[in-house]
């Protein structure tokens, strides 16, 4: 097995090649792991050359522990005995650093690990980051990893101007087939960031791998992404976070079990079962989960086995469920009505999908699948044009 080499041990084997000055702050969570399996905060803490002054921490904190959209709290690092910061409070000026927080500070290092989708608010809090670095001038670096789900397949809409938040900030495809490096170049040209940018490139890796090809251990990103294969169904998966179904979340098998208290598991796996989706195949199952939507309730509802990872179309099989579903109950299904990510004002299945015409306009007028992903076909080729430019491997 090919072991690819992520940009954190690049950086740390020669750091005085990408770091100035002498100082640095950490953009990290569980997942910045060296190859060495230490973190990277035990590499950085006691440097002979750069001090470690500052760690900021992600949604989820700095070990993953906090479940979606809850508040991280500033805290202590119990390793290092370094306060970390918190990128993910309770308002939306939470989600970028405070200005003052790098008056002295030459460098801020990004190392998170990405999963592939736009939702993901990992790659918004990069940005967020390079926005500040741009005012504070500091310089952002950016240790890149693998795309987990391969960084050829890319899939789905961009993101309407109308319709921007923490979970779509830009107009990028669903699955971008981006690493973060790559991101992070085009965050910074096409939109217009124009901080001092720095990304320090993996060696090893190649487009078509998938990350267990990669040789790295997988760290779950976040508490409901413990697998890869949680990764490969979520940029489809993801938008029942915009109904009142359940995602599978408090169930082991998170955004691979859908369902809710009202479906015949029997009934709507065969009806999805008519859609011949490439890649998947749908088995009846009931679930109960153990906290959020449906909480201790038993539900009907479908598991999803892919069986052809590289013909898997992880969007459209997750737009197939929410319409077999809504076929089936049009009565009970429902949309998730609640503030999502900091957005109060819009439904959570329009700020994912990126505008309201799955639910205003396909749903509602039963359009065939080829009709939806054909609606994306013109927009999604403007992507891969551009995305072109920003390819690193």
């Amino acid at each position: 097995m090919t072991h690819v080499i992520t940009g954190l041990d690049i950086l740390l084997a020669d750091p005085e090649r990408y770091l100035q000055g002498q100082s640095i702050g950490l953009v990290v969570n569980q997942t910045s792991v060296a190859g060495d399996h230490q973190h990277s905060i035990d590499h950085f803490k006691n440097h002979d050359k750069f001090k470690l002054k500052k760690i900021f921490a992600p949604e989820h904190g700095l070990y993953g522990i906090d479940q979606d959209m809850v508040k991280v709290n500033a805290s202590q690092d119990p390793g290092s005995g370094l306060d970390v910061l918190s990128l993910y409070g309770d308002q939306a000026k939470s989600l970028s650093p405070d200005l003052k927080h790098l008056a002295d500070t030459d460098n801020l290092v990004f190392d998170i690990q990405d999963v592939g989708s736009r939702y993901y608010t990992f790659i918004y809090t990069l940005a967020n980051c390079m926005e500040v670095c741009r005012e504070a001038g500091v310089r952002m670096i950016v240790c890149d990893r693998p795309n987990p789900i391969n960084g050829i397949s890319v899939e789905g809409n961009l993101v309407g101007e109308n319709w921007r938040s923490f979970v779509g900030q830009y107009p990028i495809a669903n699955r971008h087939g981006m690493t973060v490096g790559e991101l992070a170049k085009m965050f910074n040209t096409t939109f217009g960031i124009a901080c001092d940018l720095t990304v320090v490139p993996m060696r090893g890796w190649d487009r078509t791998m998938w990350y267990d090809q990669t040789g790295i251990c997988w760290v779950p990103t976040s508490p409901n992404m413990p697998t890869l294969e949680t990764a490969t169904v979520y940029p489809g998966m993801c938008l029942i976070e915009g109904t009142k179904l359940s995602e599978g979340r408090g169930t082991t098998l998170p955004f691979e079990l859908i369902g809710a208290p009202y479906i015949d598991a029997h009934a709507l796996a065969d009806q999805l079962k008519k859609e011949k989706l490439p890649g998947v195949i749908f088995r009846p199952q009931y679930f109960k989960p153990m906290f959020q939507k449906c909480q201790r309730e038993n539900c009907g509802g479908v598991q999803l086995h892919i069986t052809d990872r590289d013909l898997f179309k992880p969007l459209l099989t997750g737009i197939a469920v929410i319409r077999a579903i809504h076929q089936l109950y049009p009565r009970q299904f429902d949309w998730r009505t609640e503030a999502y990510e900091f957005v109060n004002d819009r439904l959570a299945i329009d700020i994912l999908y990126g505008n309201p015409d799955l639910r205003e306009k396909f749903l509602i007028n039963d359009a065939p699948l080829e009709t939806i992903e054909n609606s994306w076909k013109d927009e999604l080729e403007e992507f891969k044009r551009l995305r072109q430019e920003f390819l690193i491997y």
